[in-house]
C-alpha cells in the first residue's frame, strides 16, 4: 500500500490556518446587542401572546360548558315545574270529580229513600 505523506503537512499547515482564524479575537458587529435584545423582546412578546391565546381559548371553552350546562339546568328545572304543574292540575281534577261523585251518590241515596218510603 502506497500512502502519499508528502500531502499531510499541506493539510495540517491549512487546518491550523483556518484554526487561528477562527479563534482570532473580532469585534462585535454594531448594533449587535440591540439586535439581540429585540429578538429576545419579540420572543417574549410572541411567548406572552400564545400564552394568552391559550387562557383565552380556555376561558372561552369554560364559558361555553357552563352555558350549556345551565341550559339543561334550567331545562330540567322547566320540567319539573310543569310536571308538578301537570300534578297540581289532576289533583285538582280529581277532587272535583271526587265531590261530583260524592253529591251524585248523596241524591242517589236520597232517591232510593224516598222510593223505599212510598
Amino acid at each position: 500500500m502506497d500512502f502519499e505523506w508528502s500531502d499531510q503537512p499541506q493539510k495540517s499547515d491549512e487546518f491550523e490556518h483556518e484554526l487561528r482564524q477562527s479563534m482570532e479575537r473580532r469585534p462585535a458587529p454594531p448594533n449587535l446587542k440591540r439586535r439581540i435584545m429585540q429578538k429576545r423582546s419579540a420572543r417574549r412578546t410572541e411567548r406572552r401572546h400564545t400564552t394568552m391565546i391559550w387562557w383565552q381559548r380556555l376561558a372561552a371553552s369554560l364559558l361555553v360548558g357552563a352555558v350549556v350546562a345551565g341550559g339543561f339546568g334550567w331545562r330540567q328545572m322547566e320540567e319539573r315545574r310543569k310536571g308538578e304543574e301537570a300534578k297540581q292540575q289532576v289533583m285538582t281534577a280529581l277532587r272535583i270529580t271526587n265531590q261530583v261523585l260524592t253529591n251524585m251518590n248523596r241524591k242517589l241515596a236520597e232517591h232510593d229513600r224516598s222510593d223505599n218510603g212510598k
